[in-house]
């Protein structure tokens, strides 16, 4: 069975992690809650403004080994995404994932931690609409579409788009 990762923060858009995991699940991955922050409880939003459900993540950042994941996906949000983009240990767990060539897949206002990683430069990549003039300049082609693939990298724009963000995560791993 392969293991698909989630990591996130805090304040991240609910469904971009509860409707895929539970999309990926449905079609029989394993997956796991990565979290950088302080203490595994994690809370989802709703529309980003609105409080939605807590989860309890499996591990840590720090204590994460990409080797035991085929793929790993950035739930959006946009308190959330701007704190992991400025988070080493996640940087860490993204850039060995990207290194190894394994699916990453990148959702909403995740792209973001594109351009602090240095992985967005010359690639075409999605987005959430308010990223595009950060994603131009960080060098990257920003398409609007529901997904975009680029090599090893899987963009999506919002929680619209769900359903075609895991089908090309599902054809990424079959």
């Amino acid at each position: 069975m392969k293991t698909i990762a989630f990591l996130l923060h805090n304040n991240f858009e609910q469904a971009e992690y509860e409707e895929v995991n539970n999309q990926l699940k449905d079609k029989g991955y394993k997956t796991v809650l990565i979290t950088t922050n302080k203490d595994k409880e994690v809370q989802g939003m709703q529309q980003d403004v609105n409080k939605g459900d807590t989860f309890t993540a499996d591990i840590f950042a720090k204590d994460a080994n990409v080797a035991d994941y085929e793929a790993l996906v950035l739930p959006g949000g946009t308190v959330n995404a701007d704190t992991i983009r400025g988070n080493e240990e996640a940087h860490s767990v993204i850039n060995a994932i990207n290194d190894t060539g394994k699916p990453l897949a990148v959702i909403c206002h995740a792209p973001w931690v594109l351009i602090n990683t240095g992985i967005a430069k010359g690639k075409t990549l999605t987005a959430y609409h308010s990223l595009q003039t950060d994603l131009e300049n960080a060098g990257a082609n920003f398409v609007d579409k529901s997904v975009q693939v680029d090599g090893n990298l899987i963009t999506s724009r919002n929680p619209d788009d769900i359903n075609d963000f895991v089908a090309a995560i599902d054809k990424a791993l079959s």
